[in-house]
C-alpha cells in the first residue's frame, strides 16, 4: 500500500481537490512535513487554496502547544513575551518547531493575500456583452433584458472582469508588481483594496504606482489614490490604512521573530519581497506641486486630453496643493480652445494642441486660434464666450505683475477685427451697433467703431463684397458736423488718398496702418470720411455691376487724378459690352449711360462719385466710344437720333469719335477685307453719323485697303501685309508700286489702279496721279507692252502739260516733281530699242525735250541723236530702194527734223524757243556713262520710293550701245570717247537750229 507521503508527491496540482487534500494531509503524522506541503502548493482555485492554507495553519498549532507546555506558560499568547532567551535555546534544540513558526508566518501571509484577492475580485469592473457570445458556464451571470426596447431582440450580459493576474500569481509575486498591474489596467477599486489592506507595505511606492496609471484615464476615477497636502504643515498627508487583522498572530510577535532570527532559523521563501525604490518620507508642498506639474505634462503630451489634465489640477487645488493656479488658468483657457471653439468641417483631423504649443503662442495668435473656424452667424457669440474671458485673464495677470494695461483687451480685439475677413467683421460690427445696450456691444465706443470700419474697408482689396461693406456702413453711427469744419475735414480726407498710395517703402497700406492714420482724427474729420465712404460704396457697387470693380482705396487714390478717372471710365464703357450677359438692348445701354453720368455728378454735399473730375461732355464721349467699340451701331444711331436720349453730343464730336473708333477697329483688324471682321466694323462705324467729307475719305481708304489686300501683296516674304502696316506706310504710292510689281496684269487696269490711288488719299492730287501713270507705264514697258506704255505716257504728258498750263510758273515743287517723273518716263520708253514705232519714240523724246529741265536737255538730245541716225538710215535705205539712187543726206536731216517737230503746235513752238535759247554747257556726259544711264539715275532720284522695275534682263537698253553686260563703255576704233561724243552732239544741235552743213 502506497504511503500518504508518496501519494501527495505524486498528486499533480490539477488533480487536487478539497477531498483528496483532506484525505491525504490528515493522515500525515509529521506536522512539519504536512505544513510545508501546504505551503508548497499554489493553485488558482480560491476554495482549494483556502483549504490548503487552513490545513497548513492547523498543523502548526502543535508547535505553539509545545512551546507553551515546555515553558510552563499560560495558554495566552502574551505569556510568550519576555521569554526570548528561553525561546532562543528552545528553537536551537527543537528546530522542527522553529520551522513550523516560519511556515506559519508564510501561511498567514498567503491567507491574507487570499482574502485580498477575494476582495479585489468583488471590486472588479463590469463588462457588458451581447447574449450568444462565449461565456464560461461556471461564471455567475446576470442578464439585463429590456422588455420595453423597441425592436430589441438582443440581451446584454453583465459580468465581472477577471483580475489582471491569477490567484497563484498574486500569492507568489511581489505585491508591488501586482499593484502596478492593477494601476496599468485601471482597476482602481481593486488597487484601493490592496492599498487599504497592505498600505504599510505599498505606501512607500505610491508615486511609482501612480505614474503607471494611463494618461487617458480620468483623474476622477483614481482621485482617492492621489496625494494631498496639509495646509498648516505644508507637507503631504499620510492616509490611514485599515490593515489585515485586528490582532497579530503569536508567530508574528516580535519575541518569536527575534528568537528565530537569533537561533539562525532559515526564512521560508514566500516570494513577497519588494525591490523598487520607495519613498517613505512625506513630500513637501513644493514637491507635490512639482509632481502634479509633471503628471499634467504627461497627460497632455501623451494623450492631448486637456480636460483630464484640468480635472487633475482642479483636484490638486481642492487638496491644498499650491502653485497650480496659473497652470489651471492655462489649462482652462486651452480646454476652451480644444473643446468649446467651433471646429471646421473641412478639417480631416483635429489639431494637435499641446501645453507647450499653447504656452509658446502670443496673445494675438491665441485670439486667432479661438476664432479660426468661427462662422459669421456665431463669431460675435464666440468672442463673448471664448475671447473675452481670455482677454480678462491677460488683464488680470498684468495687474498682478504690476504692469497694468487696461487697453490690452481692446487692442487685441481691434487687431483681430482689422485682420478678419469682411464677412466676419460685419458680424462684429452688427454686434456693436450704437442701438444696442452698452454692456452687450463688442466695440463699446462709437468713434472706435468708425475708425475700425474705415480702416477695414479702405484697407481691404475685395472686389466683390460690396453688400457686405454696405452692411458695415449701415452699422455705423450718424454724427452732425458743422459746415465750418468741412474744409479741414476735406483736406484730411484728401491726404488720405496720398497715404494709401503705394510707395517703395510701403508697397501696400494695411488696415492696421490706416487705423494709425484715423486714430488722431477728430469727430468732424471722421464724419466727413463717412460721407466720402457712402459715395465710394455707391460708386463701387456701380462699377462692380458693369464688371469693372475697383478696390475701395482706389476711390481715394483717384479723387484728385482725372487721368485715372478717365482711364476707369473708358474701361467701364468698353468692358460693359463684354459682360457674360451681353448688353443687347437699348434699355441696357441707357442704364449704363445713366450710371456713368451718376458717377460724374456731385451731390448736395459737394462730394462726387468715381468720375467727379470729368465733365459731362467727356463722359458722353467716353460712353459713345465704348458703345461703338462693341459694334452695336444700331443702338448708337437710336441713341443719337432719339430726342429723349441723354446722349447729347454735337455733330462734330460724334464724327470725331466715330472716326477714332473706326481707326481703332482698322488698326486691330487681321484682314483687310471690309466685308467681315474688324474691318467691316471699321467701315460700318463710319455710317453712324451723317455723311461728311472726312467720313467719305476714311471709307475710301478702307475700300483701298480691302483692294490692296486682295492683290496679296507681302510685307515680308510669305507674310501678307496687314492693315496697320498699310496705315503706317509713309508714302502710300509705294503700295501701288507693290501691286504693279507683284501682279503681272495689274498695269492693264489703269482705271482700277488710279481709283486705288485716289482712295489711298490722293484724290484730286495730280502729282500722285502722274506718278501712278508713270509706274503703270514703266510696268508695261517691263512687260514689253509698248503700246499700252505709250498710251499711258501720253495720258501722263497731258496731265503734266495741263498742270503746267494752269500754273503761273515752274517754281511750284509739285509741278517740278510731276514734270521730272513725266519726262523721265517718256525718255525711258523713247529710247527702248525693242519699241519699233520710230514716230512714237521720236514723239516721246520730243515730249521729254519739252518737259525736262535745262540741265537735262543735253542728255535727252543725245538719245534723240542716236535715234535720229537710226531713223535717217532707215529712211535713206527706203528711199534708195524707191528711187534707185542716192538721196541727199541734208534733205533727210530736214525730214527728220520735221518728224521730230511733228508735234502739236504748242509743243513745237516751245521746243523751238528752248533750242534757240539753249547754250551748250560743258557736256555732262564727258566723264560719265551714256545718256541712258544718266536718265535712269535721274528717274530713280525723282521716284526713289517707287520700286517700278522688276528687272530688264529680257531686253537690252540700247541696240547701238557699246556697253558690256557690266554697264561699262568700251572705246571704238581707237578714238577718244569723250571727244567723239562732243563732236556728235555739237553737230546735232547745229543742224537742229538751222546751221550750215559745213558746221
Amino acid at each position: 500500500m502506497t504511503s500518504p507521503y508518496t501519494r501527495w508527491v505524486d498528486l499533480a496540482d490539477g488533480e487536487l481537490t478539497v477531498d483528496n487534500v483532506e484525505g491525504i494531509l490528515n493522515n500525515l503524522t509529521d506536522d512539519l512535513w504536512a505544513a510545508a506541503a501546504c505551503a508548497d502548493r499554489l493553485v488558482d482555485d480560491v476554495l482549494l487554496q483556502q483549504k490548503l492554507l487552513q490545513l497548513g495553519l492547523a498543523r502548526t498549532d502543535s508547535a505553539y502547544t509545545r512551546l507553551e507546555r515546555l515553558l510552563s506558560s499560560s495558554s495566552d499568547q502574551d505569556s510568550l513575551e519576555g521569554k526570548a532567551p528561553s525561546l532562543i535555546e528552545y528553537f536551537k534544540e527543537v528546530e522542527g518547531d522553529a520551522l513550523l513558526c516560519r511556515v506559519r508566518v508564510v501561511l498567514l501571509g498567503r491567507l491574507d493575500r487570499l482574502n485580498t484577492y477575494v476582495e479585489v475580485c468583488k471590486a472588479a469592473p463590469e463588462e457588458e456583452t451581447e447574449k450568444g457570445s462565449e461565456q464560461n458556464e461556471d461564471e455567475d451571470e446576470e442578464w439585463d433584458d429590456d422588455p420595453w426596447g423597441e425592436g430589441s431582440t438582443k440581451a446584454v450580459l453583465v459580468s465581472k472582469l477577471p483580475p489582471p493576474f491569477s490567484l497563484s500569481e498574486f500569492l507568489s509575486s511581489d505585491l508591488l508588481h501586482s499593484a502596478c498591474l492593477l494601476a496599468v489596467n485601471q482597476w482602481f477599486n481593486g488597487l484601493g483594496v490592496v492599498f487599504s489592506r497592505h498600505g504599510s507595505t505599498l505606501w512607500p511606492f505610491r508615486f511609482t504606482i501612480l505614474d503607471l496609471i494611463p494618461g487617458h484615464t480620468s483623474p476622477t476615477d483614481y482621485h482617492t489614490l492621489l496625494p494631498s497636502r496639509d495646509p498648516e504643515m505644508d507637507i503631504e498627508i499620510r492616509p490611514h490604512f485599515e490593515g489585515l487583522r485586528r490582532e497579530r498572530d503569536w508567530s508574528e510577535s516580535s519575541d518569536i521573530q527575534s528568537a528565530l532570527n537569533a537561533a539562525s532559523i532559515p526564512i521560508w521563501h514566500s516570494g513577497n519581497s519588494t525591490s523598487s525604490h520607495s519613498s517613505i518620507d512625506l513630500k513637501s508642498g513644493g514637491e507635490l506641486s512639482s509632481w502634479y506639474h509633471q503628471r499634467v505634462d504627461f497627460i497632455v503630451s501623451s494623450t492631448g486630453m486637456i480636460d483630464s489634465a484640468l480635472t487633475l489640477v482642479q483636484h490638486a487645488v481642492s487638496q491644498g496643493i499650491g502653485g497650480l493656479d496659473e497652470l489651471g488658468e492655462e489649462l482652462s483657457l486651452l480646454s476652451r480652445l480644444v473643446y468649446d471653439s467651433p471646429r471646421g468641417k473641412d478639417i480631416p483631423e483635429e489639431e494637435d494642441w499641446t501645453l507647450d504649443r499653447w504656452l509658446s503662442m502670443d496673445p494675438p495668435a491665441v485670439v486667432r486660434a479661438y476664432l479660426a473656424h468661427s462662422a459669421p452667424p456665431t463669431v460675435s457669440n464666440d468672442i463673448s464666450r471664448l475671447v473675452m474671458p481670455y482677454l480678462f485673464v491677460l488683464e488680470s495677470r498684468a495687474e498682478r505683475s504690476g504692469k497694468s494695461d487696461p487697453s490690452l483687451p481692446t487692442r487685441l480685439l481691434y487687431d483681430y477685427i482689422l485682420s478678419a475677413p469682411l464677412n466676419i467683421a460685419v458680424s462684429i460690427f452688427e454686434a456693436s451697433k450704437p442701438t444696442l445696450p452698452f454692456s452687450q456691444r463688442l466695440i463699446k465706443h462709437d468713434d472706435d467703431m468708425v475708425r475700425l470700419a474705415l480702416a477695414c474697408l479702405y484697407g481691404n482689396e475685395s472686389l466683390d463684397q460690396w453688400p457686405t461693406m454696405s452692411n458695415i456702413f449701415e452699422c455705423l453711427p450718424v454724427w452732425e458736423v458743422t459746415s465750418g469744419d468741412e474744409d479741414a475735414a476735406d483736406t484730411t480726407v484728401a491726404s488720405l488718398g496720398t497715404f494709401v498710395t503705394p510707395t517703395t517703402a510701403r508697397p501696400s497700406c494695411t488696415p492696421s496702418d490706416l487705423l494709425v492714420f484715423f486714430k488722431p482724427l477728430p469727430m468732424s474729420s471722421l464724419s466727413r470720411a463717412l460721407d466720402f465712404l457712402d459715395i465710394h460704396l455707391e460708386s463701387g457697387e456701380i462699377l462692380a455691376r458693369w464688371c469693372v470693380p475697383a478696390p475701395l482705396r482706389w476711390f481715394l487714390q483717384s479723387n484728385n487724378d482725372p487721368a485715372e478717372q478717365r482711364a476707369w471710365a473708358n474701361r467701364m464703357a468698353r468692358r460693359a459690352g463684354n459682360k457674360h450677359d451681353q448688353l443687347d438692348t437699348l434699355q441696357d445701354w441707357e442704364w449704363l449711360l445713366e450710371d456713368m453720368l451718376k458717377l460724374s455728378a456731385k451731390a448736395d454735399n459737394k462730394l462726387g462719385g468715381a468720375f467727379c473730375l470729368l465733365s459731362r461732355d467727356e463722359v458722353l464721349r467716353i460712353y459713345l466710344s465704348g458703345l461703338l467699340s462693341t459694334g452695336r451701331f444700331d443702338i448708337a444711331r437710336n441713341l443719337l437720333q432719339s430726342r429723349k436720349s441723354r446722349l447729347t453730343l454735337d455733330g462734330e464730336a460724334v464724327e470725331s469719335i466715330c472716326l477714332s473708333c473706326s481707326r481703332e477697329f482698322y488698326d486691330n483688324a487681321s484682314s483687310g477685307n471690309y466685308k467681315f471682321g474688324e474691318m467691316k466694323l471699321a467701315y460700318d462705324c463710319l455710317g453712324v453719323p451723317p455723311p461728311s467729307d472726312r467720313l467719305e475719305k476714311e471709307k475710301e481708304f478702307i475700300e483701298a485697303t480691302s483692294r490692296l489686300t486682295s492683290f496679296n501683296i507681302m510685307s515680308r516674304p510669305g507674310i501678307p501685309i496687314s492693315p496697320i502696316e498699310i496705315r503706317l506706310t509713309k508714302d502710300r504710292l509705294t503700295l501701288v508700286s507693290q501691286v504693279l510689281s507683284s501682279n503681272s496684269d495689274a498695269y492693264k487696269h489703269i482705271e482700277v489702279i488710279l481709283d486705288l490711288v485716289r482712295k489711298l488719299g490722293f484724290k484730286d492730287d495730280i502729282v500722285a496721279e502722274v506718278k501712278a501713270l508713270a509706274m503703270i507705264a514703266d510696268t508695261a514697258l517691263q512687260a514689253e507692252d509698248f503700246s499700252r506704255s505709250y498710251e499711258t505716257s501720253q495720258r501722263m504728258v497731258d496731265l503734266v502739260l495741263n498742270l503746267r498750263a494752269s500754273s503761273m510758273g515752274m517754281d511750284d515743287p509739285q509741278i517740278r516733281e510731276a514734270s521730272d517723273v513725266c519726262w523721265i518716263a517718256c525718255f525711258q520708253l523713247g529710247r527702248q530699242t525693242e519699241f519699233e514705232d520710230m514716230d512714237k519714240k521720236l514723239c516721246l523724246l520730243g515730249r521729254a525735250v519739252e518737259i525736262c529741265p535745262a540741265d537735262k536737255l543735253h542728255d535727252v538730245l543725245t538719245a534723240w541723236r542716236r535715234l535720229e541716225n537710226q531713223d535717217i538710215g532707215v529712211r535713206e535705205e527706203r528711199l534708195t530702194k524707191r528711187h534707185g539712187g542716192a538721196v541727199d543726206s541734208g534733205d533727210n536731216r530736214k525730214r527728220a527734223a520735221t518728224a521730230l517737230l511733228n508735234l502739236p503746235e504748242s509743243a513745237a513752238s516751245t521746243l523751238q524757243e528752248r533750242l534757240k535759247s539753249f547754250h551748250m554747257p560743258s557736256p555732262p556726259l564727258l566723264n560719265t556713262p551714256d545718256a541712258a544711264a544718266l536718265a535712269s539715275r535721274t528717274f530713280k532720284s525723282v521716284a526713289a520710293s517707287f520700286p517700278f522695275s522688276r528687272g530688264r534682263s529680257r531686253f537690252s537698253q540700247e541696240s547701238g550701245s557699246d556697253r558690256s553686260r557690266s554697264g561699262s563703255r568700251r572705246p571704238g576704233n581707237g578714238q577718244d570717247v569723250s571727244a567723239q561724243a562732243s563732236r556728235v552732239f555739237s553737230q546735232g544741235i547745229g543742224w537742229l537750229i538751222g546751221a550750215e552743213e559745213g558746221l
